[in-house]
Order: C-alpha cells, then structure tokens, then sequence
C-alpha cells in the first residue's frame, strides 16, 4: 500500500498506528474522568452504602438458607457442634462413672480377699491380683457358672 503524504510533507500514519493512538487517547480520557469520579466525597458515600448493601444482602441470604435447612430438618454446623460438645461432655461423664464402678469392684475383690476366702465372686471381673491397666480398658475371667470371659473397652473421643 503506497503511503500519502500529509499536507505538511510527512507519511501518513499506519492503520496500526492510528489504531494505537486512538487506544492511547480513549485511555487516557477514562483515567482522567475516573480520577475525577473518585476525588469526589460522593464516590466515598456510594462505595459505603454499596458496601453496606453487599454485607446486607449476604446476611439476609444466610438468613434464608438457614431458614431452609431448618424446614427441611437438615443439621445445621450449629447443631452439629452442640451435639459434639454434648455428646462429649457425656462420654466424660461415663468414663467417670466406669472408673468409680472399677474402684468400686477393686474395694469389694480386696474386701472378699481379706475376709479369708480364696474363692471370688461370680460377678467380679478383674484379674486375679485385682490390679488394673490404665489405659481405660479392662478384661478378665469370670468364675462361676459357666466360665464366661467378659471383655469391656472404653474408648475416648478424640474431639473435645
């Protein structure tokens, strides 16, 4: 493509490079009326209620989804975190109560032991020294009727 001289002499611009000047141009006008749509104390207002109006509309809508999850008996994470807390505050209530039953065992082997009689009860379950592992577990042999073994395992919950 032959180029054409201007009026003044010089080559006339590339398509390229009027497109690029064009660009330039178009660009720096923008820059110019935001910056004069940001230094106004209008724009600030705005941005806080857009903002105000975001933070509104997402509460309503976890409002509404929980709302949902509620009528159609879905556990919500609340209720699933009372349930674990709940849940282990009663096994450490049980494992309470099962250690003071083992104590309690533990006296009354002792008692029956010291009282002169060889023999042990048909209900104790501890070993025949009557001395207890405490990792919270406990099996022993039980005499009597039957010769039955009894295994009984307490198991803690890692969460708390």
């Amino acid at each position: 493509m032959a180029e054409k001289p201007n009026t003044d002499g010089a080559p006339a611009p590339t398509p390229e490079q009027e497109v690029r000047r064009l660009y330039e141009e178009a660009e720096s006008r923008v820059a110019k009326a935001a910056e004069r749509v940001v230094a106004r104390d209008s724009f600030g207002e705005i941005l806080a209620m857009v903002t105000e109006n975001a933070v509104a509309v997402t509460r309503i809508g976890n409002e509404a989804m929980d709302l949902v999850l509620r009528n159609l008996r879905v556990a919500s994470r609340q209720d699933i975190n009372r349930l674990t807390r709940a849940l282990s505050r009663t096994e450490d209530k049980l494992e309470q109560v099962l250690q003071e039953v083992e104590r309690l065992r533990d006296d009354l082997d002792a008692d029956a032991s010291s009282n002169g009689s060889g023999t042990r009860r048909a209900s104790g379950s501890g070993s025949a020294s009557g001395s207890r592992s405490g990792s919270g577990s406990a099996s022993g042999s039980r005499s009597g009727s039957g010769g039955t073994t009894r295994r009984r395992t307490t198991r803690r919950s890692s969460s708390s």
